[in-house]
């Protein structure tokens, strides 16, 4: 998960720290129709990103985390006893079963345990999955999850507030290191999130990586889940892996061997990552349509 292009570098740095701290709206629009939603042309996440109900199907996974969809998601309640959801408007609090499920466990396990008051959940996924117009390559079929790193207050929290408040940094404004934000609960509640079986990766900034490496003691085996990428700094991103049974479901290679925090890390402090310098070259991709989807994502957009 290298990207080549020094240019795609400042689009995914941007696109993925951006996106958990966009505020969201105390009262959304729909998006307006599509002149033409049958055109083969049209953007997928244009055909997922109006879709405001999941599917009464059978819960089922279809496909890859970046290239798929979801079949009978069912949400997070906004509020718990563990977790509250933030950014409403987004709707974006649908995942598959198994993700649900593994967020309001571990959420209550986490808080009992007293290693952390509760979640505040960001990003999942849209009602019937598939790429979002805005924010994500990933979280595309159910299995995706954004916490914030910001302790839930204890308080409910205000619709205004779960639309307008910031997440908060744990990166220090060089990119080298963590910042005083950073805990030791931080770092706890990583590592039991990290050690629970369906975890398949965690992703979290590379000062978050490096932190984590230098503060543990004893099993460092957990580590090998905690994988660096772009952004992540205001938020982790929890990735299960494909649920018993899901046979449509596309799982990712397994992690490389080890804790991670050998030479491979240094990567991500290199001046090309942390300062890369634009390719007049570069040209974006063009949008996802269905057609390079699975074709069961075709049935899911159509399902009541």
């Amino acid at each position: 998960m290298r990207p080549a292009i020094p240019a795609l570098f400042v689009v995914l740095a941007t696109a993925l720290s951006a996106a958990a701290q966009d505020k969201g709206s105390l009262s959304p629009k729909p998006l307006p129709p599509l002149a033409n939603p049958e055109d083969p042309s049209t953007p997928a996440k244009q055909l997922f990103g109006r879709k405001t109900t999941p599917s009464s199907e059978r819960p089922r996974v279809i496909g890859f985390y970046a290239k798929g969809c979801l079949a009978g998601a069912e949400s997070v309640p906004t509020d718990g006893e563990s977790w509250q959801v933030m950014r409403l408007s987004r709707n974006r609090n649908w995942g598959h079963p198994v993700l649900v499920n593994f967020l309001l466990k571990t959420s209550k396990s986490l808080k009992r345990e007293g290693i952390w008051p509760g979640f505040l959940v960001g990003d999942m996924a849209q009602p019937r999955g598939g790429p979002m117009i805005t924010g994500h390559a990933s979280h595309q079929i159910g299995l995706d999850a954004d916490v914030w790193l910001t302790p839930m207050p204890d308080h409910t929290l205000s619709r205004a507030e779960r639309e307008e408040t910031s997440a908060t940094n744990m990166v220090r404004g060089d990119k080298l290191d963590v910042n005083a934000n950073w805990t030791p609960a931080h770092h706890n509640m990583i590592r039991y999130v990290a050690q629970q079986r369906d975890v398949q990766r965690i992703f979290v900034n590379p000062a978050i990586k490096k932190a984590m490496c230098r503060d543990t003691t004893g099993d460092r085996s957990w580590l090998n889940k905690v994988r660096p990428m772009y952004g992540h700094d205001y938020h982790f991103h929890i990735r299960l892996a494909c649920p018993a049974g899901e046979e449509g479901c596309q799982g990712q290679d397994p992690t490389p061997p080890g804790d991670g925090c050998d030479a491979s890390l240094n990567y991500w402090f290199s001046e090309a990552v942390l300062h890369p310098k634009p390719n007049p070259f570069y040209k974006a991709k063009p949008p996802m349509t269905l057609a390079a989807l699975p074709g069961e994502c075709r049935a899911v957009l159509s399902a009541r």
